[in-house]
């Protein structure tokens, strides 16, 4: 037969592992390629990290062919797919148009802002899903407290020194707990702002991070307070303007700021592509297969992968479901040519970690609750394990972050119409 070519549709945890795992298992006996619009795999977790200056973005942005020297990496945006000839099209960086045939095939095609319809959120709203967010943020934090500091209006520095978090789940809660702290380094040389800034996290949840255990979110929740976070529960935003947001209880709160967090909707190319979806994922069985298509797998947020452990549930859209999916595809890959047995996909929860930068974390590693420097420490071990690659530069950040101060300074690489909250929209111009 035809040397085997197996094709993966993105490069985020799902795809990533899933190449990796297909490298080892293959020792070259196969060609795989990666399709991906970036040459790197981005470390999310560790996103907060970046745009509060604690991490510099190459340190979460791990080379495809560095770290994966047998797979062939394509740069380009996947915009469409023939399930009857086998092939998947792109569009590359210069716009031009190409196409791949494969004999296996893994949509692991991520996922993007989840959006809601609230009036002036995509026009003035920013999301957290990648480096030029990420900058973006880092930079108009910066140029905020800047500008407030030379703000002769009252009113005006008030709404400059103000940030706005929506969405208390992993990311939103990291945000604002970097956040304040990346804000009173940057005031520590301005008298007439030490103190003032203020960070609002917004859910319409009861509590914040939800879908953690009851003890970790509670401890999490007064490590936020107590540093004059104000967290605003069974709250939405009704309305967003360039002079501030509308909330559902009423009030009003001036800023230049809304950092939208509210989480993830898989990525819009999977509703054009002719297949089955729930939820908005590709249907799958339990073995990750499409089905009536035996070549074809999907795995992670593009993925409506059934939950074994919770009968007629689908597995969340997380870092830790996406990693373990992607290698269980491999495996599976690998059967279909003979090597191994088929495995259903089936997790056992290993427990989640939440960064609260300074000294304090949330942990639950296989059950047991941390808070605290305990909880600091199997944060960081957990994320340095997980990385796979520029770990000793993390911590080389890591241990400059501790002794030296952060530099509040802007870079100005992104604008703010480079990440537009929804891509398919223009973004609004920076305020001021």
């Amino acid at each position: 037969m035809a040397r085997p070519r197996i094709v993966i549709v993105g490069a985020g945890f799902a795809g990533f592992d899933a190449a990796r795992t297909l490298c080892k298992l293959s020792r070259g006996a196969a060609d795989i390629v990666i399709i991906n619009p970036t040459d790197y795999f981005l470390y999310l977790p560790l996103l907060p990290e970046v745009a509060a200056g604690i991490l510099e973005p190459r340190r979460i942005s791990v080379s495809i062919s560095g770290e994966l020297p047998c797979v062939k990496l394509i740069l380009g945006a996947v915009d469409g797919f023939d399930f009857d000839a086998r092939t998947v099209s792109y569009v590359d960086p210069d716009g031009g148009k190409g196409s791949v045939g494969y004999h296996r095939l893994i949509i692991a095609a991520g996922s993007v802002n989840k959006l809601l319809p609230v009036p002036g959120v995509t026009e003035y709203a920013h999301g957290f899903r990648g480096i030029p967010e990420a900058l973006f943020l880092r930079d108009h934090i910066t140029r905020q407290i800047e500008m407030a500091d030379a703000a002769a209006d009252e009113r005006e520095r008030a709404a400059r020194s103000t940030f706005v978090v929506v969405g208390a789940g992993y990311t939103g809660t990291e945000v604002a707990a970097q956040g304040v702290l990346f804000t009173e380094a940057l005031t520590r040389h301005r008298p007439a702002l030490k103190g003032r800034p203020r960070w609002l996290l917004i859910d319409t949840a009861d509590r914040v991070l939800p879908s953690l255990d009851d003890r970790l979110a509670r401890a999490s929740d007064e490590v936020l307070r107590a540093r004059g976070i104000e967290v605003l529960l069974k709250t939405s935003v009704k309305q967003a303007s360039a002079e501030g947001v509308e909330l559902s209880n009423g009030d009003f709160v001036p800023t230049r700021s809304l950092i939208w967090c509210v989480g993830v909707r898989p990525d819009p190319l999977v509703a054009g592509i002719g297949l089955e979806v729930k939820q908005g994922r590709v249907v799958v069985d339990e073995f990750l297969n499409v089905p009536g298509l035996p070549d074809v797998y999907a795995v992670g947020d593009a993925a409506a992968v059934p939950d074994l452990t919770r009968p007629g549930e689908l597995t969340g859209m997380t870092a830790q479901h996406a990693s373990r999916q992607g290698k269980t595809a491999a495996h599976n890959i690998a059967a279909s040519y003979g090597k191994g047995r088929r495995r259903a996909y089936k997790h056992h929860d290993l427990g989640f970690v939440v960064d609260l930068g300074g000294f304090d974390a949330a942990a639950n590693p296989l059950g047991l609750a941390l808070r605290g420097l305990p909880a600091k420490a199997v944060t960081r071990g957990y994320h340095l394990l997980s990385m796979p690659g520029n770990r000793v530069r993390v911590a080389a950040d890591w241990l400059l972050d501790a002794v030296l101060p952060r530099q509040g300074v802007q870079l100005g690489l992104v604008s703010a119409q480079q990440v537009p909250l929804d891509s398919a929209l223009p973004q609004a111009p920076e305020p001021g």
